[in-house]
């Protein structure tokens, strides 16, 4: 996932599906038959709108400007009990980890989480029925037929939440992205000062036995994230899609490991207390300037969570880390 502003993940757009064909009020003539019976076929269906996830695309950059998403018609039916045409569908390929709301009452209308995975977002009208269905012993010519059911314009919104086994929660220069870059194949941009990430970065971690899982680089918290400061607000909602949360606090803070990580868990809380109930790993970064007599003292104040001190630069302890994180994701 590249940085930057090729990252996109809320878009609101008008969806406007096809209206239904009309049905064919058509009465059966040809030559050897002057007055025959109805036959006038239905209309076809208006075009959905439809939402299918795809394992290609990381953003919803390509619908970021696309403000109005517009089905085709279907068309009217004909005689012979010819049905008409069905509108065509628009297919918008989204991310998984996708919600798509409604925009007017933010009510969740469905998420997508599997490759190739399909949903309506907006029903096409339904095409009229012909004459033919309206014929009884009554009523053997009947010269009507049904028009087709208009579309649907609406207002939505599709927000992605990025899909990962373990999410990286701390403040800026925690050591996140370098953890990453150590750990997978990603590169995301690492300098020394806060937010240089401002997208949510993925990679893939190899594990023992040919196994993997993903692991999202979440942009830098701060305290307040969960009011709107900074920029962890924006990106909070990815970590709602993570399995299990790695909180970092590197060696060197101003404050002691175990009040940075209650700060950083109050902020998770406060956005979203469901994020309590996921399992959570502390890893002590930049560990490479601490002796082992310091640590022992450190191990001291930790919390009560599974714990590890790591340095990503001297690739101290990150077997270890893999080891628990797996286990944490194996539950």
């Amino acid at each position: 996932m590249s940085q930057g502003s090729n990252f996109v993940d809320y878009v609101k757009i008008c969806c406007r599906s096809g209206k239904g064909g009309a049905g064919s009020a058509h009465l059966h003539r040809d030559i050897l038959t002057s007055m025959g019976g109805p036959d006038g076929g239905d209309g076809g269906r208006g075009g959905h709108i439809i939402v299918k996830g795809n394992t290609q695309i990381w953003t919803l950059l390509h619908l970021k400007y696309r403000k109005h998403i517009i089905a085709e018609d279907g068309l009217a039916g004909g005689s012979s009990h010819k049905f008409g045409k069905q509108g065509k569908d628009e297919i918008l390929e989204v991310p998984l980890g996708t919600i798509a709301k409604d925009a007017e009452t933010g009510e969740i209308l469905f998420e997508i989480t599997k490759d190739g995975e399909t949903k309506i977002l907006t029903p096409g009208g339904r095409g009229g029925l012909g004459n033919a269905h309206f014929k009884n012993s009554v009523q053997q010519t009947p010269r009507f037929a049904q028009p087709g059911e208009q579309g649907q314009e609406v207002w939505n919104i599709l927000e992605l939440k990025v899909l990962a086994d373990v999410g990286l929660v701390g403040f800026p220069n925690a050591g996140k992205s370098t953890l990453l870059s150590v750990v997978s194949a990603a590169k995301p941009e690492i300098a020394d000062y806060p937010f240089t990430t401002i997208v949510p970065n993925l990679g893939i971690v190899s594990y023992r036995n040919n196994k993997s899982f993903v692991m999202a680089d979440i942009p830098g918290i701060i305290e307040g994230a969960s009011k709107g400061k900074g920029l962890g607000y924006r990106f909070l909602r990815h970590i709602e899609r993570n399995s299990v949360l790695l909180f970092m606090v590197p060696a060197d803070t101003s404050r002691t490991i175990r009040e940075e990580y209650e700060i950083l868990k109050r902020e998770l809380e406060t956005y979203n207390p469901e994020l309590m109930q996921k399992p959570h790993v502390l890893a002590i970064t930049k560990s490479d300037m601490l002796d082992e007599e310091l640590m022992e003292e450190m191990k001291q104040d930790l919390p009560q969570i599974p714990s590890i001190f790591i340095s990503s630069v001297a690739e101290k302890g990150l077997v270890e880390l893999k080891d628990m994180l797996w286990k944490a994701i194996e539950g």
